[in-house]
């Protein structure tokens, strides 16, 4: 998965402030820049974001100051923060919508499907959510089809179940862009 079909290419990383899931946000990030693609962290502030599991980092931009245009795909990290701080920002619901008419890459991770599932992306497709009770409903609720796997690639859209399927979903990410 590595090579110089990943150099020059840019990649939007959205993870929540706090409770980030730390594997889904560093996995994919290490995959993504092993391979050569510059990454962008975006938090709702510049302020060092904390994981889950204790990790922290530090987002490049806020989520309102990020342009699609900049980015050849967009990830989206899950982790229980991800419910208070993605699932209805609507900066980030916007730049959802904007990377689908240009035909980027979009892909979000264990519960952070559901905001591609609100920005209406995944409607009539098939996708993948860590299943708790609301999210699957969630997915369902706006047409997506729930599949029960690590990782589900529907055209330019791929989702992630869990920590368990991030370094599969990053490869599946890049796989997608180099499709795209």
């Amino acid at each position: 998965m590595t090579g110089p079909e990943y150099e020059g290419k840019k990649i939007l990383l959205v993870i929540a402030q706090e409770q980030f899931r730390d594997e889904e946000c560093f996995v994919p990030k290490q995959v993504f820049e092993s391979a050569g693609a510059k990454v962008t962290v975006a938090a709702e502030s510049e302020n060092t974001a904390k994981g889950a599991l204790g990790g922290t980092i530090k987002p490049d931009i806020r989520i309102s100051e990020a342009r699609i245009d900049d980015y050849d795909a967009i990830v989206i990290s899950g982790g229980g923060g991800s419910r208070k701080y993605l699932w209805d920002n609507h900066y980030l619901r916007g730049l959802v919508k904007e990377a689908d008419s240009r035909k980027k890459v979009i892909s979000a991770i264990c519960i952070s499907p559901v905001v591609l599932a609100r920005a209406g992306v995944l409607k009539g497709k098939e996708s993948t959510v860590f299943n708790s009770p609301d999210t699957v409903t969630e997915l369902e609720k706006y047409g997506a089809v729930y599949q029960d796997r690590d990782v589900v690639v529907s055209g330019r859209v791929v989702t992630g179940r869990d920590p368990k399927s991030a370094e599969a979903f990053g490869k599946a990410v890049l796989k997608a862009l180099k499709k795209a």
